[in-house]
């Protein structure tokens, strides 16, 4: 039995949460106040809103059902496969991928003010990092030669209906992504 005792008080949404996961799990009230502090402790870094990659960004990309974890190696497979030797893409896949650009480009029009933003929501998918950024510029990097050019590839189309425009400058190991807005 647990020694220490600590008194809660709990506004209306939180007395709800509790009672629906009391109701879910079959468990007293403490026992499940225990197990959400024990998991809150151990994914603190992810759930924190201040650090990285949270647990509501992964939670709102993955709640709506057209977005999947992939292991990044089964993606470099793919990739592998629909590029040939000199890492061209086939133009089938390529106009696929850009159908899919297209979509999001409608889709992202109502959710992205800059490209900052679309960058880190992009990372939060393992296809790319920022490594850093000066002013509008952003520094990022990809796993591979063939990811660089698919993801550089649906950014480009992806950014057409948002108030910006990209300057898109490649090197060996990264991209350079400069947002400009149109005077």
């Amino acid at each position: 039995m647990p020694a220490d005792r600590v008194t809660v008080s709990l506004d209306d949404d939180t007395a709800a949460a509790l009672a629906d996961l009391t109701d879910r799990t079959g468990e007293g009230q403490s026992e499940v106040i225990r197990r959400a502090l024990t998991f809150y402790a151990a994914n603190f870094d992810a759930a924190s809103t201040d650090s990285g990659p949270n647990l509501a960004a992964y939670h709102r990309m993955l709640s709506g059902g057209e977005h999947v974890l992939l292991d990044i190696d089964f993606l470099h497979c793919f990739l592998d496969h629909v590029t040939d030797a000199n890492g061209d893409p086939d133009p089938e896949f390529a106009a696929a991928a850009d159908t899919v650009s297209d979509y999001h480009a409608r889709e992202y029009a109502d959710r992205f003010d800059n490209v900052g933003d679309l960058l880190e929501w992009l990372s939060f998918c393992g296809f790319l990092s920022v490594r850093s950024t000066e002013g509008d510029t952003y520094h990022v990097v990809f796993p591979s030669a063939e990811l660089r050019w698919f993801m550089t590839r649906f950014i480009e189309r992806s950014v057409r209906d948002l108030p910006f425009e990209l300057d898109v400058e490649q090197s060996v190991s990264k991209v350079l992504i400069t947002e400009r807005r149109p005077t």
